[in-house]
């Protein structure tokens, strides 16, 4: 079972029926991201040189044929980040940064063998978000990315690959507060349900012997 397997609890999450109010029955204070701001920007590199890193397994044999290139993770990194707010529009900024997309890219040897190596594709960004005033609680830009390239060929003079990559950027405004929320109190969790694969699914149902009339005759 989970929570969205034919569980049955008013204590779990899921979609409301009848007065959200219903069965509300403290504040509860939690810890969490609160977003101020955030946007999205997706684009479209192409001929965008790949540098190559972290071979698995060590020492290929070049050339290298390109296989693949995606993220391996949702977190990008973000450096050269400049914030200047804007006198003329009250609580905006614009932000300009440079945010490093991981990713990693699968390719083949000269000798047929498999392998695996980290790149990163920088993408800049020169955006406008909505900035908090001054706190004690210093608020904080961070990026979340995601990457994939499709195509791309070996570069015989720096071991590099040439590839098309179409990239998304979140850029978002955050600090991490401690904020009041209405709560239905604690979730009820489900007990767990074993994957098994039905290899005998429709097998077991048949019944153990033909149905029929006994002592039938053909005629």
């Amino acid at each position: 079972m989970s929570f969205f397997c034919n569980f049955q609890s008013s204590q779990c999450p899921g979609q409301i029926t009848g007065n959200a109010v219903n069965g509300l029955c403290e504040k509860v204070c939690v810890q969490a991201q609160k977003i101020f701001d955030a946007c999205i920007k997706q684009v479209q590199l192409e001929n965008y040189t790949l540098t190559l890193t972290d071979f698995t397994p060590q020492n290929p044999t070049y050339p290298l044929t390109f296989v693949s290139a995606r993220s391996v993770t949702s977190s990008g990194n973000i450096t050269s980040l400049a914030v200047d707010r804007l006198a003329d529009k009250q609580g905006c900024a614009r932000v300009r940064a440079t945010v490093e997309v991981p990713v990693e890219v699968a390719y083949t040897d000269t000798a047929g063998e498999e392998g695996v190596a980290q790149a990163v594709i920088t993408v800049s960004q020169d955006v406008l978000l909505y900035v908090p005033a001054p706190s004690i609680m210093p608020y904080k830009i961070t990026a979340e990315v995601s990457g994939v390239c499709t195509e791309g060929s070996f570069n015989a003079g720096d071991n590099t690959f040439s590839v098309n990559a179409c990239i998304t950027i979140i850029l978002k405004v955050s600090i991490d507060v401690q904020i009041l929320l209405p709560s239905y109190g604690y979730c009820a969790i489900p007990p767990a349900q074993d994957y098994s694969k039905e290899v005998c699914e429709g097998f077991f149902e048949l019944p153990l012997y033909p149905r029929g009339k006994s002592c039938s005759k053909c005629k």
